[in-house]
């Protein structure tokens, strides 16, 4: 026992120097955060001598943080919404409908996965500009739908699979369509699952950049919350005190949101593995 009591306490040491480590980044740019530049150049691992709280609120005025948040906020919702309602209904339609097409179907609507972003952007930048998507918040939004729905799709296939096919059948039978039968019987035990995508995708898209660079980067209206940290770096000088500053702002909202909605990270991940 007393073995065991010490190899745990040796493992609980390692874990936190571990979680110490990855954590570390995150404290210094907290730290600089609240110094002015010239401690940022000469000070950088040290602690503020004197706090330098006027960086936040320069960058707040600076970026139009009000404005930026609402973007964001914007883009995220629909672009989450989007995601859960189309995947989580075709993969539905997918994983019941067994003909020599569907499997087929399955397959091309997963196989954007693997494939790398920066070999479709410019096509997808000229299909934008040809759909009127580009410079536009919502545009933006929708097109999160196609990226973010190949990875649900194929979470939530696997999951649909396991449940029994006599509960969305006695529901037909009782007269429901088999879009009411999935809305009501189906999706309800999806909640797990669900949850889990919209963490994933809500910390993927508020944090994004390369596709907000493409796409909404000609507009300060429209621009989000990560294009504005980047507008601090210039040719020949950079802020670093607002930028540092800038970027706690932005990515702030999302750690608060990952920190307070984990346990459903980690609750739709072991749902996925025992039942499949």
């Amino acid at each position: 026992m007393r073995r065991r009591s010490a190899g745990l306490v040796l493992l609980e040491v390692l874990l936190v120097l571990f979680a110490l480590v990855f954590l570390y980044p995150i404290i210094l740019i907290c730290i600089n955060s609240l110094k002015p530049f010239s401690e940022i150049m000469t000070r950088l691992f040290s602690l503020p001598r004197k706090l330098a709280l006027e960086n936040y609120s320069t960058a707040w005025t600076v970026i139009n943080y009000p404005r930026l948040f609402l973007n964001n906020l914007v883009i995220t919702v629909v672009g989450v919404a989007g995601i859960i309602a189309v995947s989580a209904f075709a993969a539905y339609k997918l994983s019941r409908t067994k003909t020599k097409y569907s499997w087929t179907i399955f397959i091309l609507c997963i196989t954007p996965m693997i494939i790398p972003f920066q070999t479709t952007m410019i096509t997808l930048l000229k299909l934008a500009k040809m759909m009127s998507l580009s410079d536009s918040v919502l545009g933006l939004a929708v097109q999160y739908w196609g990226f973010g729905a190949p990875f649900a799709i194929f979470i939530y296939h696997g999951f649909i699979k396991t449940i029994p096919r006599e509960l969305d059948e006695s529901a037909i039978v009782d007269g429901a369509t088999p879009f009411v039968a999935f809305l009501r019987i189906i999706f309800p035990l999806l909640k797990s699952v669900t949850s889990t995508i919209i963490v994933l995708d809500i910390m993927w898209i508020w944090n994004d950049f390369l596709l907000p660079l493409i796409m909404v980067n000609g507009s300060k209206s429209t621009r989000t919350l990560s294009l504005a940290v980047y507008s601090f770096f210039g040719q020949y000088n950079t802020n670093w005190q607002f930028a540092i500053a800038a970027l706690v702002l932005a990515v702030f909202p999302s750690i608060l949101y990952f920190l307070l909605m984990q346990k459903y990270i980690v609750k739709g991940v072991t749902a996925g593995a025992v039942k499949g």
